[in-house]
């Protein structure tokens, strides 16, 4: 799953690439790594909300 931020940050380093600016270029690569940050955390927060609710349903009488 591709989020915003990572497909922003491609462009943004293409860009950079492309026209020869580096700072463009980092800012991208490290828009590219929020965006899989946040894709992570989005993954452990679903896994933490999933093992609560198998908790539950395995000691709900």
């Amino acid at each position: 799953m591709t989020n915003f931020d990572q497909i922003r940050g491609k462009a943004k380093e293409a860009t950079g690439k492309v026209t020869g600016n580096e700072g463009m270029t980092s800012r991208g690569q490290a828009e590219q790594a929020k965006g899989k940050a946040k894709q992570a955390a989005k993954k452990v927060k679903d896994r933490a909300r999933e093992t609560g609710e198998n908790a539950r349903d395995t000691f709900t009488p």
